[in-house]
């Protein structure tokens, strides 16, 4: 079984920073993909950033040049950089672990964290 567990979410101005963490445990199939996602009430819960094992990232249009993931693959740990937030940012974060077809393709999600962003 797999846990993954999300800190760094909170209240912040426009324009300011937030990083957020994912650490996982239990056990991990190594070659795995870990991203963020996020849900604003109301909306479908939309990607924000991948990245696999590897280092290749992928990130939404909204997010590029301000947001920036990163893992330490020794810690099962995702980070999320997050600056020049705007009110738009605000939502549940929700952290995810995609295993490869080859391996199943299981998916596992955090709880989730909140980042308000006020004007």
């Amino acid at each position: 079984q797999v846990q993954l567990v999300e800190s760094g979410g909170g209240s912040v101005q426009s324009g300011g920073s937030l990083r957020l963490s994912c650490a996982g445990s239990g056990s991990i199939f190594s070659t795995n993909t870990m991203g963020w996602y996020r849900q604003a009430p109301g909306k479908q819960r939309e990607l924000v950033a991948t990245i696999t094992r590897g280092g290749r990232t992928n990130y939404a249009d909204s997010v590029k040049g301000r947001f920036t993931i990163s893992r330490d693959n020794a810690k099962n740990t995702v980070f999320l950089q997050m600056n020049s937030l705007t009110p738009e940012d605000t939502a549940a974060y929700y952290c995810k672990m995609t295993y490869p077809d080859y391996y199943g393709g299981n998916e596992f999600w955090g709880q989730g964290t909140q980042v308000t962003v006020s004007s």
